[in-house]
């Protein structure tokens, strides 16, 4: 079995969507699907980017709290 459509599956299903949806609203599709993929990203980068966000905020915090223990060790006794 082959992974993937070929040249000749992808003429087909060019074949296909001309039949069902006409060449005037190709266009259309096209464009709609590519503003759909389009937010699709945007969102998925936000995601990421919140997520890496929250990370470096416990790392910082994780740190801190190291840095705070070594300073209390330092400390002399009273």
């Amino acid at each position: 079995m082959g992974s993937g459509i070929g040249v000749t599956g992808l003429i087909l299903l060019i074949i296909v969507a001309l039949l069902l949806f006409g060449p005037s609203k190709l266009p259309e599709l096209g464009r709609a699907f590519g503003r759909t993929l389009r937010e699709f990203k945007l969102g998925a980068r936000e995601i990421v980017e919140d997520i890496e966000r929250d990370d470096g905020k416990k790392r910082l915090e994780a740190g801190r709290t190291e840095n705070q223990d070594a300073a209390d060790k330092k400390r002399l006794p009273e």
